[in-house]
């Protein structure tokens, strides 16, 4: 594994490699363990994420993948179901609303926010009066409606134009908006990836924990790491990339996309 550039990640990994069983090996999916790709729909695990996965997996108390997409969607794009040695993982959907257990091969989730289908009757409306309704993408993810602006000729200047009207809409009906990597999600308010990390970090009694993420939406996640640090829980903050000067910033390491997360996850000392 790469050096770490802090005493608070080095602490983390000697805490992690000391008693691998109590560790929660964490990591988002789109950007970390996927290539980010124009349509969300293609994003697929690295072909070498499963086989790392599935060799660290019986090492460690639990592995977790919390990303914003339907545990289900994330499941069938990560190839993580049925593959032997990898019954120690779950998938956290929704910013933890979702989860699916590889153990049962089910996923258990509480009924829908009313606003998400206010929303989603709206949204075109919208998109037409900004002028964007030809140049975004819309992706229904159940609990959530995402609006990617990546294909637009300027997705910087599409982006901007729509926080506005995009923040509105989703007020009006309880909603909140989460951006992204050219990509601005309406979701219900009080789920993050940082509650459900620390919730799952409570859940199976962790006593180390190591979390990779690229986007806006692992801030939260970061700010739950370094949480449980200041309560007695070493920890690794690792980024993905650094297309998010925050998160490379307050990160222990810092790689360079979903390959070198693969190489990471393989060469952990455990």
């Amino acid at each position: 594994m790469d050096a770490l550039r802090t005493a608070a990640g080095r602490d983390g990994l000697a805490a992690i490699t000391a008693r691998p069983h109590k560790a929660v090996i964490a990591l988002d999916f789109d950007g970390t363990l996927a290539p980010i790709v124009p349509d969300p729909d293609q994003a697929r695990a690295h072909p070498d994420a499963v086989p790392a996965l599935a060799a660290l997996a019986p090492k460690v108390a639990s592995i977790a993948v919390i990303t914003g997409r339907p545990a289900g969607v994330a499941v069938r794009h990560g190839g993580f179901a049925g593959v032997p040695g990898l019954e120690h993982l779950v998938v956290l959907g929704h910013y933890g609303a979702e989860r699916w257990d590889a153990v049962t091969g089910t996923v258990h989730a509480p009924a829908p926010h009313p606003g998400v289908a206010a929303v989603r009757s709206e949204l075109p409306g919208v998109l037409a009066e900004s002028n964007l309704w030809h140049d975004t993408y819309i992706e229904e993810k159940g609990r959530a409606v995402a609006v990617h602006t990546r294909r637009a000729p300027d997705p910087q200047g599409a982006f901007e134009t729509l926080r506005s009207p995009l923040s509105a809409l989703a007020a009006r009906h309880g909603l909140v908006v989460e951006p992204g990597r050219m990509v601005l999600e309406l979701r219900p308010p009080g789920v993050d990836k940082g509650v459900a990390l620390t919730e799952y970090v409570r859940e199976v009694g962790a006593e180390s924990v190591l979390y990779a993420g690229d986007d806006l939406g692992d801030l939260p996640a970061f700010a739950a790491v370094e949480k449980l640090r200041s309560d007695g829980i070493p920890g690794v903050l690792v980024a993905a990339d650094t297309v998010i000067a925050e998160l490379a910033e307050r990160a222990d390491l810092v790689l360079d996309g979903p390959e070198a997360v693969v190489r990471m996850l393989r060469d952990l000392p455990l």
